[in-house]
């Protein structure tokens, strides 16, 4: 009888101190296998250092298999299986085609889409609350209006510009729905389209087109060969005087002008969460999709100094983040 009244006392206690749920606790000695499949390259630094935080700590209780198709979204299926093959305990997606080749390739293992386009309408899931199947986890899907919103900044932050050019990538984009918003501002887009690009040197036809079509200034979407090519598309912005608007905030670190859009590292570690709450024993159907809205403009005020522009107070005041 006394232990089971102080049980209650503890139980009580804990409650009022707000001793939050200590997670479902792992077998002793249970070593988990993450793979991670990712069209680009590596492993990302906030996915990975978001785990330890989570309880899973690599060469303890965690090995991390990474495959890497390095641009050459055809090598991914292969490399799925390769994951498959290892029975790994969930496979980590980064991409939209990694996450359709990791259902390809398995509907027993969990999938966790570290961000994806338009998950729905890709057939990865049935739907964002109800999942259903073995795939569940971000949706970095724009929201409507966000190209009109990114072209906007861009005007405001340098209002003579009237050529934009648009790298963008075909496979899973719309260059067409971005027109009405650049009509409407006087701005006339020109396609640049990035799709078989793999390597720095790829980018060459690209640039040459920049400035054969005297393009004013670069609108870099977050198509894959840009996000891998980041700094080689800065450098050429830089050498050349163009302002540039990404879809990306570490390009705005590498000497960008601005990026506005979702922030890739919050997505990232949130998908760290899903897998945490997976190896718990969570099934991916009972995950809805989250969908990511957290947006952020970042300006870097250096570059905005070196190429002679003045940026509008406004504008900086707005801005979640300004690189002096």
């Amino acid at each position: 009888m006394w232990r089971a009244i102080i049980g209650i006392l503890i139980t009580l206690t804990l409650g009022i101190f707000g001793i939050p749920h200590v997670p479902h606790a792992q077998p002793p000695g249970k070593v988990y296998r993450v793979g991670y499949l990712n069209l680009g390259d590596g492993i990302d630094k906030a996915f990975r250092e978001a785990l330890p935080q989570l309880g899973y700590i690599e060469g303890q209780n965690l090995v991390l298999e990474g495959r890497f198709a390095r641009g050459q979204s055809e090598r991914l299926p292969a490399l799925a299986a390769e994951l498959v093959q290892l029975g790994v305990d969930v496979i980590v997606t980064i991409t939209t085609p990694a996450a359709l080749a990791a259902k390809d390739a398995t509907t027993t293992i969990p999938i966790v889409m570290a961000g994806v386009r338009q998950p729905v309408e890709s057939g990865l899931v049935a739907s964002l609350a109800q999942p259903g199947g073995n795939v569940t986890g971000l949706d970095n899907t724009p929201g409507p209006g966000s190209g009109g919103k990114q072209l906007e900044l861009l005007k405001e932050a340098v209002p003579t510009i009237a050529r934009v050019a648009v790298f963008w990538d075909s496979t899973f984009q719309d260059f067409k729905g971005y027109e009405p918003y650049a009509q409407a501002l006087g701005m006339t887009l020109l396609s640049v389209d990035v799709r078989e690009i793999v390597v720095p040197e790829d980018f060459e036809a690209a640039f040459a087109t920049v400035l054969q079509e005297r393009a004013e200034a670069l609108f870099v979407t977050a198509a894959s060969p840009n996000s891998r090519h980041l700094q080689h598309i800065v450098d050429f912005a830089t050498a050349h005087r163009l302002p540039t608007l990404f879809q990306d905030r570490r390009a705005v670190e590498m000497g960008g002008l601005m990026s506005y859009y979702l922030n890739w590292d919050d997505l990232r570690r949130r998908a760290a969460v899903y897998v945490a709450k997976i190896l718990q024993g969570t099934k991916p159907t009972d995950l809805p999709v989250e969908r990511s809205t957290r947006i952020e403009l970042v300006i870097n005020l250096k570059t905005a100094k070196a190429f002679g522009l003045t940026i509008p107070p406004t504008l900086l005041f707005w801005a979640d983040e300004v690189i002096r």
